[in-house]
């Protein structure tokens, strides 16, 4: 499994296609640097994901994810193309969020996840170390 974790406000307005281009105008300098970095690396701005495994289970992942973001979108395959950045990290040029399987949140409201994407799990966690 791979999970990405997000803002449930930026993933509203960008719903149902994640792209890094759409949310320029909201980055921080360091963020804009390391946008910077990835381009001349990739050739564009990558999303992350983390991809859980024996050795990185899912909750882990999750919880790494909601440093992030208040939502952690869960995906069970990945399109390509995509880049392994590192042992657990991977990334993408955008994410269909129509594809989840999963959904975590911090968020007890989950009204619009629910009619944008029926179907999908919605768990409500808690994110550690607060």
């Amino acid at each position: 499994m791979f999970y990405h974790g997000i803002n449930r406000e930026y993933a509203e307005k960008q719903f149902p296609i994640l792209s890094p281009r759409r949310s320029i105008s909201h980055k921080t300098e360091e963020q804009l640097s390391d946008r910077l970095h990835l381009i001349r690396q990739f050739g564009l701005e990558p999303l992350h994901l983390l991809e859980a495994s024996e050795d990185y289970p899912e909750e882990t992942c999750v919880q790494a994810c909601l440093h992030f973001g208040d939502t952690v979108f869960a995906f069970a395959a990945l399109q390509s193309p995509y880049w392994q950045l590192s042992m657990h990290e991977l990334a993408v040029p955008i994410l269909d969020l129509r594809n989840a399987c999963a959904i975590f949140t911090t968020i007890n409201d989950n009204f619009r996840l629910k009619t944008r994407l029926p179907g999908i799990p919605i768990t409500i966690v808690e994110k550690f170390g607060e």
